[in-house]
């Protein structure tokens, strides 16, 4: 039934029924059993895994109901035939999980791998299905990781066509919020429909990779994959074997119960292991020769391919190890063409990227990065290969060429996940909704103002309390398994020189903090007090006193301090400094320490346990603050006790270049960002008459910048990335590359015909605060009026002026955000002032301009002129003299209009200058209100070198 979706149940269950009663009979007492059921009961259980599947399904072939609804839920009801009665238990009992699903941007692609193939190819999928539920993975959580790997796989080349196609796809998640599940569970799938080489690229360091390798050797590849022939009842065949010193094996690993080939399946094949990275193929090309029961056929036809072995590799990106993996496959030949491969980067963005300027390569060529490179290459050398890149920060992924078929671009799909249910994100730490009265930031966020106190002392005896705390939750009915690890980061620096510094400064603090005399208990009480019982979680265990915590603290300090010092340094030039079994969360029975370090630990490792942060570390791309959020994860058990501690007034820059920033607006900001990110994908995903509305490669300006300090991405991934919209309420404007050719400077003086035509014959004086009066002739313009001058504009480089069109384009669209311009044309006061008519209309002055760059003016403006136009716009509040003020409005901006010449130019006998001699110059400031809440300053999009006509922008809903 759950194959072909939900069936009338009643007929079903009197036809497998062995009494003979009406069928009524049989669903009265279904019911009886659902209302009586305790939690655990078996046939509840089973229901709900059902109800839950059927509620998650996409597009199932039985109802064009949306997923995750009541209605969807009705529509099952209806398909098993129950009445009222039965649908409110059941209703009641596995209420519908409403929680958002995948977003899949995409291009149409050949369906192949249907809920059917899947169900009938699912024995490691199953496998891996069922350890989440024994590790306590509710229904709702399993339905939505099928769902969004399933998405993933159907999108993926079917192994067995013909023709050899590889996708490109991309996966955005969240910062350590389970993106490893997903891609096992991808890996899982893929191998059950036919892919039989998956190689996992994990991170750029063995820490990294050994963890990946770890957690695939876990839950999917499982015991006898590892063990291979070897007899697990002998110790002797045991010896080098994976694991023999990791306290979860074999107990937490997967297994099957024999080979998976005696039961039916197929075995997989390690190329790689927990220590040993990727170094030659140790049996030479004959590791990836497969068995084919049918010679003469590819090994993608059926006949060979779903009995043959999978074969699964997880390699650092490492220039030489990727080098020693190509060479291998070299050696293998043309039959590399027939087999179907799967390619998962993790953090897709660190490394992978092709970071190199392309305004450097030579002609018709392109340069790639080493580790770029060679990815590009195993693309290559695997024709049947699908690329599926992992990543919480997507901004750099996104900005590659589309055009660049040997790239990385998801040019197939690109799915973004939902946030998982108990995850702590940037949410939990920033109260984005104005209704949330600081809920999020009262509770969780300590914030460090002051230099000459900078709470360290106080974060440490948060990270020794909340230890005691744990210890104290274990011996009250918190299971244990959250608190086996209990970590504290501190993270100001890249610098190793002050990882020691800082670290030895924590290991005398730790010395002089007396915890376990009556100065120390007497903090730690305080802290307790006015801090973690006024949070704490009703539903977790926390003692009303200190008196009832205290005799845990002993074993706190003994934990932490346990090998003569509280503090790890993680940092260093080679893999041997990482090499720290003390660090080592999965041989290491307990770890509890403080953990200082930089850039080793704000990507992809997991550092498990962690509760309490220092960070004070600046950075000017978001997506490097994002994924040094190490805060963000899961914290069972003691989501109440995890505290921020994050610098508010840290230095960014240092000489004349130097300011102060504050590290917890720009989280928020960058929160902002992604989550825009998000809504857009959203806002794109739905199918217009069962096709996309997009694909990844026309994508409309996506990636948002709301902070003007912070970027999406560092400047070496962001060559290819184009400014679309620059907002810029409250700011003086100033572009500069107007047209060279008198047929170009024609035609712009020509577009503002209708503004001069607004203009008051008689100058009026305007002038703010104490600054020198200037005439000028004013008038004022309708923004409609405005915006189709600009939109008729031409420039000699347009890009310059496009993002800031876009802003005032898009605030034309919000009602009462910018309803007109205070136009103001300066009148020189120079002696050897030139005057002429324009147009018809004027006299006005001329002001003599050079370019200075090419085609690019310097400044055009004159210091004197902005005041006026900043107080008009709202910009400043200084008093401004009567004109002025009566023409301040909430909603009006500022234009300055500049009639340009580059030389004297020849005036016709009534004084009219000719409109192929003049640059129409202007700058303008938008009003300080048309800023709106929560809009972003900057948005960018990747530009594709195959579509160079291609313009996407997306103003009225319509894309080219």
């Amino acid at each position: 039934m759950s194959r072909r979706g939900p069936r009338h149940f009643a007929k079903l269950a009197f036809a497998l029924s062995d009494v003979d009663e009406p069928a009524d009979a049989d669903l009265s007492r279904f019911r009886d059993r659902i209302t009586a059921a305790a939690p655990g009961d078996e046939l509840l259980v089973l229901w709900s895994r059902r109800l839950t599947e059927w509620d998650a399904l996409p597009a199932p072939t039985w109802t064009d109901t949306a997923p995750r609804t009541d209605e969807r839920r009705a529509a099952v009801h209806d398909k098993l035939a129950f009445d009222a009665d039965l649908r409110r238990v059941l209703d009641a009992a596995v209420p519908v999980h409403k929680g958002p699903g995948p977003v899949t941007i995409s291009r149409e692609f050949e369906p192949w791998y249907t809920r059917e193939l899947a169900a009938n190819r699912s024995f490691y999928w199953k496998s891996y299905e069922n350890l989440l539920r024994r590790k306590g993975w509710s229904d709702a959580a399993v339905a939505g990781l099928d769902e969004a790997a399933h998405a993933v796989v159907e999108r993926l080349a079917d192994p067995t066509r013909e023709d050899a196609y590889g996708a490109r796809g991309l996966v955005v998640g969240y910062v350590q919020s389970g993106k490893t599940a997903n891609f096992t569970g991808v890996t899982a799938k893929a191998i059950d429909a036919g892919y039989r080489l998956v190689i996992v690229l994990g991170g750029t360091l063995n820490l990294l990779r050994g963890q990946t390798q770890r957690r695939l050797d876990m839950e999917l590849i499982g015991q006898e994959n590892i063990l291979g022939a070897a007899d697990p009842d002998d110790p002797a065949a045991l010896v080098g074997i994976d694991y023999q010193d990791d306290e979860d094996w074999p107990a937490k690993f997967v297994s099957f119960g024999a080979r998976p080939s005696a039961l039916g399946a197929f075995d997989i094949e390690r190329l790689t292991s927990r220590d040993r990275d990727y170094m030659s193929l140790e049996r030479g090309i004959s590791a990836l020769e497969f068995d084919k029961p049918a010679p003469s056929r590819p090994l993608f036809d059926p006949a060979n391919l779903y009995v043959a072995k999978a074969r699964v590799m997880v390699v650092k990106k490492n220039k030489s190890v990727l080098e020693n993996l190509i060479t291998d496959l070299r050696k293998f030949g043309p039959a590399l063409g027939e087999i179907p491969a799967l390619i998962i980067d993790d953090e897709s963005d660190q490394a992978s990227v092709n970071t190199t300027d392309p305004k450097k390569w030579a002609a018709d060529t392109v340069t790639r990065t080493a580790i770029n490179g060679r990815i590009s290459k195993l693309l290559e050398l695997l024709p049947r290969a699908q690329y599926v890149g992992y990543t919480a920060t997507p901004f750099a992924n996104v900005f590659i060429d589309p055009g660049d078929e040997a790239d990385i671009f998801p040019r197939d799909f690109l799915i973004s996940l939902p946030r998982p249910t108990d995850y702590m994100g940037v949410q939990d730490f920033h109260d984005l909704d104005a209704g949330a009265e600081g809920e999020a930031e009262e509770k969780h966020v300590r914030s460090i103002h002051d230099s000459t106190d900078d709470r360290l002392q106080e974060a440490m005896d948060a990270f020794v309390l909340t230890g005691a705390l744990k210890l104290y939750r274990a011996d009250h009915g918190v299971p244990e398994g959250p608190f086996r690890h209990h970590t504290m980061l501190v993270h100001e620096s890249v610098r190793m020189a002050e990882h020691a510094a800082l670290a030895r400064r924590i290991s005398t603090m730790w010395h002089h903090a007396a915890y376990m005399g009556p100065e120390g208990h007497a903090r730690l009480a305080t802290l307790f007090e006015n801090d973690f019982r006024t949070y704490a979680d009703g539903a977790l265990s926390t003692p009303a006193t200190y008196a009832d915590i205290k005799p845990y603290i002993s074993r706190a300090h003994q934990l932490i301090a346990k090998g003569g010092t509280p503090v790890i340094v993680v940092n260093g030039d080679s893999e041997r400094d990482y090499a720290q079994p003390a660090l080592d969360f999965d041989r290491t029975p307990n770890v509890w320490k403080i953990l200082v370090g930089g850039t080793k630990l704000s990507r992809g490792f997991t550092v498990e346990g962690l509760t309490i942060t220092y960070y004070r570390r600046t950075t000017q791309q978001a997506d490097t603050l994002m994924q040094m959020g190490r805060w963000f994860g899961f914290r069972p058990g003691y989501r109440d006790l995890v505290r921020l501690y994050i610098g508010r007034e840290e230095s960014l820059g240092r000489g004349r270049n130097a300011k102060t920033v504050d590290l917890y607006e720009a989280f928020e900001a960058i929160c902002r960002d992604e989550e825009l990110f998000r809504a857009e994908l959203a806002r794109y995903a739905p199918l217009v008459d069962g096709r996309p509305q997009v694909t990844p490669a026309q994508i409309p300006p996506l990636v948002a910048q709301h902070l003007p300090w912070v970027k999406p991405s560092a400047r070496n991934k962001m060559f290819n990335a184009e400014l679309v919209e620059l907002r810029s309420p409250g700011t003086w404007v100033e572009p500069t590359a107007y047209p060279e050719t008198p047929e170009g400077l024609a035609h712009n003086t020509e577009c503002w015909e209708p503004v001069l035509a607004t203009l008051g014959h008689t100058p009026v004086r305007l002038a703010v605060g104490d600054d020198a009066e200037y005439e000028a002739r004013v008038g004022t313009v309708p923004h409609e009026t405005l915006l189709k001058v600009l939109c008729d504009l031409r420039w000699s480089v347009p890009s310059q002026f496009s993002p800031h069109l876009e802003f005032l384009l898009r605030a034309g669209q919000q009602p009462t955000t910018i309803e007109d311009w205070f136009v103001i044309t300066p009148l020189q006061s120079s002696t050897r002032r030139r005057e002429a008519r324009i147009l018809g209309h004027g006299p006005f002055t001329l002001a003599r301009r050079t370019r200075r760059r090419g085609s690019l003016f310097g400044a055009v403006s004159e210091p004197k002129h902005r005041a006026a136009a900043l107080r008009i716009a709202g910009a400043v509040t200084a008093a401004a003299n009567a004109t002025v003020e009566e023409s301040v409005r909430p909603h009006r901006g500022a234009l300055v209009l500049y009639p340009v010449v580059e030389s004297d130019p020849l005036l016709a006998t009534d004084g009219a200058v000719n409109p192929r001699d003049l640059v129409m110059a202007f700058s303008f400031v938008a009003p300080k209100s048309s800023v709106g809440p929560g809009r972003p300053l900057v948005r960018f999009r990747a530009i594709d070198s195959g579509r160079q006509d291609a313009i996407v922008i997306d103003r009225d809903g319509t894309h080219p």
